[in-house]
């Protein structure tokens, strides 16, 4: 998935805990565990973020693949869904198929490479992967879902020249599901890396502020608009304690949980922060026309 903790920083309390999933060798118990709830957010912003990808030219005037900074990246499943033909329902399949449970990390990123590079875009955008889970951004480079990953967090460092140099060329920042795991502050180290004009597309589940973020962006010239017209469900609640925490938490920030936390889901916001200009010609509205 793409969500996956700093070692320091929380979401929203009353969260039923995963850290066990988000930094394994490889993916495959992070699949088990997080299908087995429906984690679904993946899904909606592969649609979202090519949407993004194919308005960007047009937009910017910028010839060329883009860079994307893929941030909580996890074990690429970002990447693994942006650059091939696949979808998360693929993802879910291959890796909970008994064929794969027996397969050693190493034969599995073996496999792997060979699996994701028969099913390569033509286009394919340039992935950086960006996740304090060392483990899990080794995998992703391992298996070839990332040009390059670093597994730094930001939160308690200043990111290493590598990823400096890294992030020069970025026009497009994502996060499907960290925004409460990192912070202002991660973002705050980002933005004076990246040589250019960027894009913030952030999934944000309801339970956690974006504000703070925003308001970081803001400050690099970026204007952040929410998509009003719907949320996105990302996954079942594990149990009634966690529901209620997350409808505390959405009625405390002023929603209504009827018929997202109510029903059983947690929710996710989209945030998108680009230049004034540029959000001024593709408002947030126009990519979700029919996604």
């Amino acid at each position: 998935m793409t969500r996956t903790k700093t070692s320091q920083s929380q979401p929203h309390g009353g969260k039923a805990c995963f850290d066990d999933v988000y930094d394994r060798p490889d993916p495959r118990g992070y699949f088990r565990t997080l299908g087995a709830l429906e984690y679904q957010t993946p899904h909606h912003a592969q649609r979202v973020f090519r949407r993004l990808l194919a308005a960007h030219t047009p937009v910017t005037g910028e010839d060329g693949p883009v860079s994307v900074l893929d941030l909580c990246c996890s074990y690429g499943v970002n990447a693994a869904l942006l650059r091939h033909d696949l979808t998360l329902g693929d993802l879910y399949e291959r890796y909970t198929a008994p064929d794969t449970a027996a397969l050693t990390s190493e034969a599995l990123a073996d496999e792997d490479r060979a699996f994701y590079a028969a099913r390569r875009l033509p286009s394919a955008a340039r992935v950086i992967g960006l996740d304090a889970a060392r483990n899990a951004v080794a995998y992703a480079r391992s298996a070839g879902l990332v040009d390059a990953g670093f597994g730094q967090d930001l939160e308690t460092s200043d990111p290493s020249p590598g990823l400096c140099r890294a992030l020069e060329p970025v026009r497009l920042i994502t996060v499907t599901g960290g925004v409460g795991y990192v912070t202002r502050r991660t973002f705050a180290k980002l933005l004076p890396q990246i040589d250019g004009p960027v894009w913030v597309a952030a999934f944000v589940l309801r339970t956690v502020p974006y504000g703070p973020i925003s308001d970081v962006l803001a400050r690099y010239g970026l204007v952040t608009q929410k998509a009003t017209s719907r949320t996105f469900p990302q996954r079942r609640f594990a149990d009634a304690a966690e529901q209620r925490s997350a409808i505390e938490a959405v009625e405390a920030a002023g929603e209504s949980p009827a018929g997202k936390e109510s029903a059983g889901y947690y929710h996710v916001d989209l945030f998108l922060s680009r230049p004034a200009e540029h959000a001024a010609a593709f408002p947030v509205e126009d990519l979700l026309e029919g996604a």
